[in-house]
């Protein structure tokens, strides 16, 4: 064989090899799918960092500071400060609005 027939050859080997070598990689992966029984978050030793209860203390607190600094700004313009319930009952009406819009197959 001359020189460029080598030089193909090797090419298509690298190539061939390189391909092969990662379809191998895949086949492991996969098979470490298939065969593996703990969950994803033992698989990476993954802990939450706060408990559900802590999430949802957070969420109630940012919601009350939310509407402590909005208030704060309605005073300042003279607008009448808006209560906890006043705001769930626009968000609530806002989610039925959506609902119906959704339903209705309007954007």
């Amino acid at each position: 064989m001359d020189g460029g027939v080598r030089r193909i050859l090797g090419t298509v080997w690298f190539v061939l090899g390189t391909v092969a070598m990662v379809l191998v990689m895949v086949g492991v992966l996969f098979l470490i799918d298939r065969f593996y029984t703990g969950g994803n978050a033992e698989l990476i030793d993954w802990q939450p960092t706060r408990s559900p209860e802590v999430e949802a203390r957070n969420e109630i607190d940012d919601v009350q500071q939310m509407l402590e600094a909005q208030n704060e700004m309605r005073r300042r313009r003279g607008a009448p400060e808006r209560s906890e319930r006043e705001l769930r009952a626009e968000v609530e009406a806002e989610e039925l609005e959506k609902l119906r819009r959704r339903r209705s197959g309007a954007t």
